[in-house]
């Protein structure tokens, strides 16, 4: 993703904005691992911004880590609006950041299904003292790397529909 100039644009805008802002951000990562704070903190000056980031991959990460009820990841899936919720409230929770993006979805090649094929991604935008919300993406097979890529740049346009608010 680093050598993604389009996307490294848009992450040193974003650095650039919420430093000039007086924000921080704080990441819930599934099906990306990690690459949209991997992005931001290409970005040098990025530790004014990125406040922390979490790779919750597995159902007791996100659990653990960020406090999302596993009895929520049990009815719903992991891979859902309600554990999307979750996952931005958490991480929210779990650090000092203002802003808070989370992202979980099914990147294949396997594990999709009719319900929740391969390209669903869930994705939640949490603010202190704001609402949280919620954005649902079926981008189809693009692969596993382009649905990776789409997921980090869906994520970045929440970041920066979240510095209007």
């Amino acid at each position: 993703m680093v050598d993604d100039a389009e996307l490294l644009a848009r992450a040193e805008a974003l650095v650039a904005a919420y430093a000039a802002d007086g924000r921080t951000v704080a990441t819930a990562e599934s099906c990306t691992g990690g690459l949209v704070a991997g992005l931001l903190t290409a970005v040098p000056g990025s530790s004014a911004v990125l406040e922390r980031g979490f790779v919750t991959y597995s159902n007791e990460a996100k659990a653990e880590a960020i406090g999302v009820p596993m009895d929520l990841i049990r009815r719903h899936g992991a891979v859902s609006e309600p554990v999307a919720r979750a996952m931005a409230a958490g991480a929210l929770a779990a650090s000092r950041a203002s802003v808070a993006v989370a992202i979980t979805g099914i990147a294949g090649p396997r594990g999709g299904s009719a319900e929740k094929p391969v390209g669903l991604v869930h994705f939640g935008l949490g603010q202190r003292d704001g609402e949280t919300r919620h954005l649902e993406r079926r981008y189809g097979d693009l692969g596993r790397a382009g649905i990776r890529r789409a997921a980090v740049a869906d994520a970045l346009g929440l970041l920066e529909d979240a510095l209007g608010d």
